[in-house]
């Protein structure tokens, strides 16, 4: 199952090896064995970008799906593209009170679920099957293995939440 993981940071050392086999254990739990998937690490500024771009919101978010499988056709293998921002990562890990780790794999599982067809912006009875649906892939990832390693140039806060377990 070919997994492409890009990160367009140089100063947040990610694991890409790890993040790729997650993101392939991710899948294959999924049910999506064989699909192609690519993810990219990216900043703010661009997030901001692309979310104004595809979204019409003028903000960072968290993570963007790109989904290939939407639409009429035959099916294929190629499932999409996964977009998320370290920064907003870090921010949410820091004020839930859980680790970078533990964010970025539920950052990971979310983007997969919208490029499978799951949406929680439909109503609130897809909202909790898309909710159910992450936390049993998340469980089934137990446990997170390292994805980023601390920096020593990084905020109190940032090192913590990435090195809290």
């Amino acid at each position: 199952m070919p997994v492409s993981v890009r990160t367009r940071l140089r100063r947040t050392p990610l694991l890409l090896p790890a993040i790729r086999n997650l993101i392939q254990r991710m899948l294959s739990a999924a049910g999506e064995s064989k699909a192609v998937l690519s993810v990219e690490f990216i900043g703010d500024y661009r997030m901001r970008r692309l979310n104004g771009q595809y979204r019409g919101r003028d903000m960072t978010t968290d993570v963007l799906a790109f989904a290939m499988r939407e639409g009429p056709g035959p099916s294929s293998l190629l499932l999409g593209d996964v977009v998320i921002s370290i920064p907003q990562a870090v921010r949410q890990a820091v004020d839930q009170g859980h680790s970078i780790q533990q964010e970025l794999a539920t950052l990971l599982i979310h983007g997969i679920l919208h490029l499978l067809g799951y949406d929680h912006e439909r109503g609130e009875p897809d909202a909790r099957r898309m909710r159910r649906k992450e936390r049993a892939l998340l469980r089934a990832m137990l446990p997170i293995p390292t994805l980023i390693k601390p920096c020593a140039d990084k905020s109190s806060r940032q090192r913590a939440a990435i090195m809290k377990r």
